[in-house]
């Protein structure tokens, strides 16, 4: 018996739902009886042509590692068991991602670093088409880090990874992680260029405790709390050494100044 949906959907509805379930699985599902094939072929490789270049420009690293047959079943996997929930083209990298870390089935050919490459290589678009500013009325660039509450760009983005993914290419795949995970800050600067800085674990915390909105912490304040973390016996180098970095982290734009 059809379901209830089905019964008062209008024909043209039902032939529309039917004509893209053949395109989105066009070997388990057949397309409409009054369709020659041959027009219907035009349409299949049309739709996943356009989505697979697409694809592979939101995701070169990944593309270039994966054989044809290995993009083409997962891009295949995709159309098969993902339900987009935009139509907007410069979002369907958000839309893949999202695909591979809740719907991929396991695939022995799929390198045990796809969704973290896969993840990277998403920032670097969402950084690029991101609309966030920062209020600069509320920033001073040559505020003293230290003394100051400095602010770190809301366009640099402090990341973890267990494998090396900005090394990541046709001839550096890894089978398994190193012992240390990658932390990253990815950034756009400000001529709208995306760069990246390998980062130690001690400055992704120091990353971290000025980000903090709810208490938001002086340069020094920061410094001393993550020398007590350590259990240092010198804190003084700490917050020395700190400085450097902060105004190193300044000049590339992943700290835009202080505070007002």
């Amino acid at each position: 018996m059809p379901e209830q949906a089905d019964i008062i959907q209008p024909d043209f509805i039902r032939r529309q739902r039917a004509f893209a379930a053949h395109l989105r699985d066009p070997t388990r599902i057949p397309g409409p009886e009054d369709v020659e094939d041959r027009r219907m072929a035009i349409y299949r490789d049309l739709v996943f042509n356009n989505v697979s270049a697409l694809l592979a420009g939101n995701f070169p690293v990944l593309r270039r590692i994966l054989s044809d047959a290995c993009w083409d079943d997962l891009i295949r996997d995709f159309f098969v068991r993902h339900r987009a929930k935009t139509p907007i083209f410069l979002e369907l990298g958000q839309e893949f991602l999202d695909f591979l870390q809740s719907a991929r089935t396991d695939d022995p050919r799929d390198p045990p670093f796809l969704l973290e490459l896969a993840h990277y290589e998403w920032v670097e678009l969402a950084l690029q088409i991101s609309d966030v500013e920062p209020d600069r009325t509320r920033i001073d660039p040559t505020g003293d880090l230290l003394e100051g509450r400095p602010v770190v760009s809301p366009l640099a983005w402090n990341l973890s990874y267990r494998f090396p993914v900005h090394r990541i290419g046709p001839d550096c795949r890894p089978d398994a992680p190193p012992p240390e995970p990658t932390h990253l800050v990815v950034y756009r600067t400000a001529n709208d260029d995306i760069a990246f800085l390998e980062i130690n674990a001690v400055t992704q915390r120091l990353l971290i405790l000025l980000g903090e909105q709810t208490s938001p912490q002086t340069g020094r304040a920061a410094l001393n709390r993550i020398a007590a973390e350590l259990g240092h016996t010198a804190p003084d180098k700490i917050v020395a050494f700190g400085a450097e970095l902060l105004e190193d982290l300044r000049t590339k734009g992943v700290v835009l100044g202080t505070g007002r």
